[in-house]
């Protein structure tokens, strides 16, 4: 007999591919992509790992499904990937995509590594490009050029570089001296550099030289060139 006073239990939530894909996220923000097993994400939802594949097959799909995912937050973070009727600044559009991407990927800083993995594209990122290359035909650049720029443009379309040599921090921190003498001693310009430049903003490091500072100055290098053979074209 149900009494005034007996709690009443909500209702459960279906596990669905959405909420797995939530789960998985969330997983991989709390302790990094290494973190991410089909095990912990079950744990997050508070179910067995074995009702997960029927949702994700396996880890490879449920990676695809991250992706997808992290884009569909891109999406809604700058409303929409649809081109407006009219495009009055071509650059000022595909910049502010392409920092606002940035500002989703920083809020899953594992997530570039994810991404580099993947070999085919899903239909959330196909959308995207297809987004940004409307912005580019409508502002005025022939299809040559815009596959030109969006080759130019690679990883940083997505909101992260894509390093090729990423230095161990930890063994780099232990043998820094010993490596600096070197380097004075045979690469002087490195070491020059080395001594001159500064990383002091880890909130917006997504990888060695992919601080804030270093995305802007390099979007707005392949921007401005791209603009100047728009307009000589």
């Amino acid at each position: 007999m149900v009494t005034d006073t007996d709690p009443i239990a909500e209702p459960r939530v279906p596990l669905s591919k959405e909420r797995v894909l939530r789960a998985a996220i969330t997983v991989a923000d709390k302790g990094g992509i290494e973190s991410l097993t089909m095990r912990k994400v079950a744990e997050e939802l508070g179910v067995e790992a074995m009702s997960l594949y029927y949702h994700v097959a396996n880890k490879d799909v449920m990676l695809d499904g991250v992706v997808e995912a992290i884009v569909a937050e891109i999406e809604e973070a700058v409303g929409g990937f649809g081109v407006p009727s009219k495009v009055v600044d071509w650059k000022a559009e595909v910049r502010n995509r392409i920092l606002t991407a940035r500002v989703v990927m920083l809020r899953h800083p594992w997530a570039p590594g994810v991404f580099e993995t993947r070999t085919m594209m899903g239909p959330s990122i196909v959308m995207y490009f297809e987004g940004l290359l409307g912005l580019m035909r409508e502002g005025g650049f022939s299809y040559d050029l815009a596959h030109h720029g969006m080759h130019a443009l690679g990883s940083m379309s997505l909101g992260f570089s894509q390093e090729l040599f990423k230095p161990d921090s930890e063994e780099a921190g232990e043998e820094a001296e010993e490596m600096f003498e070197h380097m004075m001693e045979h690469l002087p310009y490195m070491a020059g550099m080395m001594m001159e430049i500064t990383h002091d903003d880890p909130d917006s490091t997504l990888g060695w030289c992919d601080d804030q500072t270093e995305f802007e100055f390099s979007l707005d290098l392949i921007l401005e060139g791209l603009e100047r053979l728009r307009a000589n074209s």
